[in-house]
């Protein structure tokens, strides 16, 4: 049966509801939603949004947990023709208002547990026109600001399930992606529906999924790693099973037994905790057939322990980061030949590495990553200067290459090796050095539960080697055991001067550990 090309990235939806309507699309907190449920429920709020003011090209924020109205909300948006734009729920009035009034949205859709955070917000926001709200009835607290406030649920029970006619090409911003960065405030990602839709393709075609996998997500949306897991659970036609977190990793993994998932997405602290779990009392994964890692480096040491969490999955270590979603893979196959590897780019794109002046550089040889292909960025909304610092000139007149600003080694097939961030590649003794690297070898120490390395000043080095250990609680690990481990598997100037025992590490609100919290803690 011919199928329409989709260019725009809501289209799916409407097509899958066309052809499964009955099919599930989303399983949440235990109930299931069909696809023409969803698109039902997004038609109806798109509609809203279009009676109640909503222009072409108008921002919309959703500031949510990962519920069905967050679901709704963002195809909703789509449909009607606006960008939308999510915010972590974790996020604190200060942040949210910044990027209320940065993104200058028109409407924001939150969920009633989080009025004590964005109330005192929208009482100064000259943009917002009106904010829709879950869990509330309408009117519930309106004399405490001057803005509309409707009940979420009653939206979509009183509108109708027409479709807005927009004029949206696949040239317009779909979704602003708010990312923090090492600078100051969040700066927004504008990406297209053209790149969001070249992205997801990519995605699927080397991840090989089809209509019928059934993907869990226990990361937030606000994430785009999160984010991309339920845009292409909806391209193909599949089913997401959608957690709120992975808070309670037991409820999670009862998920993945219950539903049958077949793709488990995670970040290396998802991954530390699965381990951590094994090791204490072995669990076996058995239907699970993919695994994808990105956000942060998975130690080699985890790769035969998730091969007997998960006996039956390809496991792909990948690399990327909001400013084009994914840069590259490792083939499953090289998982064990090349384990600190991010492979290649993925597929309709390329990746290459130059050295700091723009130059090409040998095999072997640190260099910064750039990206070429149809899934970079517009920009960051309102900052040309940033934007020119991330956007280079292309081969052909009027294209634009990111720039990564991440350090990367190419080995001699081809294959790439991720060094580290530009802030965080340590220059001690006149050396450079990864502490990717460190943290790997780290690893591979019985009792070393987490660990982060760090450079701190130091007037002879120019910067010392830190590093920051979590130790598990049946290990009695000490430093100079440590330092003579390091010893033997790092050259000299790579050895870690300052060794410190903490009891955890901060943690960004995707899982990451957060460097600069450390550095400024230190």
């Amino acid at each position: 049966m011919y199928r329409q090309p989709i260019r725009l990235l809501h289209e799916s939806l409407s097509q899958n509801a066309e052809a499964a309507s009955d099919k599930q699309a989303l399983v949440i907190e235990g109930i299931s939603y069909s696809y023409i449920k969803l698109y039902d429920s997004a038609l109806r709020l798109a509609n809203c949004l279009k009676r109640r003011g909503l222009a072409q090209g108008d921002r919309v924020a959703v500031y949510m947990d990962n519920t069905w109205p967050c679901v709704v909300s963002i195809y909703a948006i789509l449909i009607a023709g606006g960008v939308f734009l999510i915010i972590n729920p974790q996020t604190k009035a200060a942040k949210l208002k910044f990027i209320l009034n940065d993104s200058e949205a028109t409407f924001l859709i939150t969920d009633i547990h989080l009025k004590n955070f964005f109330i005192d917000v929208i009482k100064d926001s000259s943009k917002l026109r009106g904010v829709i709200c879950s869990g509330c009835a309408s009117d519930s607290f309106m004399d405490e600001c001057n803005i509309r406030i409707e009940s979420f649920e009653e939206v979509i029970n009183s509108s109708k399930a027409d479709r807005p006619i927009t004029n949206v090409i696949s040239l317009d911003l779909a979704a602003l992606i708010y990312t923090s960065g090492s600078t100051g405030d969040p700066q927004g990602v504008m990406m297209t529906h053209q790149s969001m839709v070249f992205a997801t393709q990519s995605l699927i075609e080397y991840l090989k999924l089809s209509p019928e996998h059934r993907i869990i997500n226990v990361l937030p949306l606000a994430f785009d790693y999160g984010l991309y897991q339920l845009i292409m659970t909806i391209f193909l036609g599949a089913t997401l099973i959608l957690e709120r977190s992975f808070i309670y990793p037991a409820q999670a993994l009862n998920r993945v037994k219950q539903n049958e998932i077949t793709v488990f997405p995670g970040v290396p602290t998802v991954f530390t905790t699965l381990v951590n779990i094994h090791r204490r009392n072995p669990i076996s994964l058995h239907t699970v057939l993919r695994v994808t890692n990105t956000a942060a480096a998975l130690p080699p040491d985890y790769q035969p322990l998730l091969k007997e969490i998960f006996p039956n999955a390809l496991i792909y270590r990948m690399y990327g980061l909001t400013e084009c979603k994914r840069v590259c893979y490792l083939d499953p196959a090289l998982a064990d030949i090349k384990p600190t590897s991010v492979g290649k780019a993925i597929p309709g794109t390329q990746a290459f590495i130059l050295s700091p002046e723009g130059k090409p550089v040998p095999h072997e040889t640190p260099g910064i990553l750039h990206v070429r292909g149809a899934h970079i960025m517009k920009g960051y909304w309102k900052q040309p200067e940033r934007s020119a610092r991330m956007l280079k000139p292309g081969p052909y007149p009027g294209e634009y290459i990111l720039c990564t600003q991440d350090w990367f080694k190419e080995d001699k097939d081809g294959d790439l090796y991720f060094l580290g961030r530009s802030d965080d590649i340590i220059k001690s003794r006149g050396e450079k050095v990864s502490p990717i690297e460190i943290e790997n070898v780290l690893y591979g120490i019985p009792g070393i539960k987490e660990a982060a390395v760090i450079g701190i000043d130091d007037p002879i080095a120019g910067q010392a080697i830190k590093a920051f250990i979590v130790p598990h609680r049946d290990y009695a690990l000490d430093e100079q055991n440590i330092k003579k481990y390091c010893i033997q598997h790092l050259e000299n100037f790579k050895i870690p001067q300052q060794i410190k025992f903490v009891d955890s590490l901060p943690k960004t609100a995707n899982g990451k550990i957060d460097k600069l919290k450390l550095k400024k803690a230190d």
